[in-house]
């Protein structure tokens, strides 16, 4: 089978999409021993105690016994079958003493903190554990995503900024919400009050990523938001890289892929893992595949628009000087395998950036690199001509006239002027010198003594300087 066959092959078995399915971690369940201050689920001889002014719904797996339990205000127990309390006294041996135990609160777990979200492209992905390492802004969920909480579990979750939050999907307590007046209703309901607050509005039923070449996440707008969740790490390389939707300098690699209209996100995403991922020598690498938009600069000065490409940021474990080395290796390898066989995925060329300082592009094919550059060089002479006629033809740029050049002959003729005997060319007018009135007045300085002192030689035109007058200088 030829490699085009094997290409089509592999486009027909992945989707045209990279939304993601992004899962929140954290719930408010009574059985997990994270949600308590002991670190451990209460036993028979132990007091639960709620914050009374505490919003929360809690969801109960299995049956206690305790000793009593103080209630919050405003909150909500969702029992599970078979789920209950029962209260007495001790009687639990396994239990010790008994002690206190306060249920956390949950009031600060926020939407925009990228370390609460897990994403997997497939729900069974998801299930398996099997996650997609990403940028800051693209861990939470985008507005192609499917956002998952578990089944079985409860949760409270801060949902501000200062726009609407637009998702695919929501599935909570198994029930999986498409529309944005369904979920609207449970909003309102008292369950949906205590398990989602904050001062904006999450909406659902947003389309799908139907664009072969992938969509941009477009999580920008609550930058800031995401980033003060963010604590980024000293790092020792030579060169940082900062990815586009990343919010820490990084040690590693990114390397940038320009693409054409048969190019297919996710099943160059799937390439990538499988062809590079799979090797044993980058088994721990990270590697995050995203389609972002970068503002293009004239002379890199001038901006003039914006382009699409693929962002491949790689991410290695090491640490210290030798941090990035592998990531960087890995780069090498994805734009060889651009060069050799991007044309088959609708690539046209990549380049790479590493920490090291290291940079390299590569077109695909053999001689892609030097056609493009010639074809985007013509282009550019083309546009700054066609903008300079136009602002001529405006009136905004001016084409300052060329001083004339005296023809042969009049430059002949005019050669004769000056010649003993001849005309005098007295050049131009200068009114500090050729009118009396503008100088003060000195006896015989303007008068026909002077210009009876002009003579004419053979040798030249000689005057008599009134300064130096030879009688005056005698005297």
């Amino acid at each position: 089978m030829s490699l085009r066959h094997n290409v089509l092959l592999f486009l027909c078995i992945f989707p045209f999409t990279n939304a993601l399915y992004k899962q929140w971690i954290p719930d408010t369940n009574f059985d997990n021993a994270t949600n308590w201050d002991k670190g451990s689920v209460p036993c028979g001889n132990d007091q639960v105690v709620f914050l009374a002014q505490s919003k929360v719904s809690v969801y109960v797996e299995t049956a206690h016994t305790i000793t009593g339990m103080s209630l919050p205000v405003d909150g909500e127990l969702i029992l599970a079958s078979g789920a209950g309390f029962t209260v007495r006294e001790g009687g639990d041996p396994g239990c010790g003493s008994g002690v206190t135990a306060h249920f956390k609160d949950s009031e600060s777990q926020k939407w925009f903190d990228p370390s609460l979200w897990v994403a997997a492209t497939t729900i069974d992905d998801l299930h398996r554990g099997t996650y997609q390492f990403s940028v800051h802004e693209e861990s939470v969920p985008c507005q192609y995503d499917d956002v998952v909480f578990r089944e079985a579990t409860s949760f409270r979750v801060d949902v501000s900024s200062d726009y609407d939050v637009p998702v695919k999907s929501v599935s909570v307590l198994g029930k999986k919400f498409t529309s944005s007046s369904e979920f609207s209703q449970y909003l309102s309901s008292n369950s949906g009050k205590l398990q989602f607050h904050g001062s904006s509005s999450l909406k659902v039923g947003n389309s799908g990523c139907n664009d072969i070449t992938g969509c941009i996440c477009d999580n920008s707008g609550n930058r800031d938001r995401i980033c003060s969740n963010v604590k980024c790490d000293s790092l020792e390389c030579k060169k940082p890289l900062n990815p586009v939707g990343h919010c820490c300098d990084v040690c590693g690699a990114v390397v940038n892929v320009q693409f054409s209209s048969s190019f297919n996100f996710e099943s160059y995403r799937q390439r990538l893992q499988h062809l590079f991922l799979s090797q044993h020598k980058y088994e721990s690498i990270q590697m995050a595949l995203s389609k972002v938009s970068k503002e293009q600069r004239l002379l890199r000065v001038i901006p003039f628009g914006a382009t699409q490409e693929i962002q491949v940021l790689l991410l290695d474990q090491k640490t210290g000087q030798e941090a990035g080395k592998l990531a960087e290796a890995l780069a090498r390898d994805v734009v060889r395998d651009v060069h050799n066989h991007g044309l088959n995925f609708g690539i046209t060329s990549a380049e790479f950036q590493a920490s090291s300082g290291a940079s390299s592009s590569e077109a695909a094919g053999n001689n892609a690199g030097v056609v493009v550059g010639a074809v985007l060089g013509s282009l550019l002479g083309v546009c700054l001509l066609a903008a300079v006629v136009v602002l001529y033809r405006r009136g905004i740029v001016k084409i300052p006239r060329m001083p004339s050049i005296p023809s042969l002959s009049k430059w002949k003729n005019s050669s004769e002027i000056g010649e003993l005997g001849g005309p005098l060319d007295h050049g131009f007018d200068n009114p500090m010198f050729d009118k009396p009135t503008m100088m003060p007045e000195e006896p015989g300085l303007y008068g026909t003594e002077m210009i009876n002192t002009i003579t004419l030689t053979p040798s030249g035109v000689h005057f008599v300087n009134p300064v130096y007058d030879e009688t005056d200088f005698n005297a």
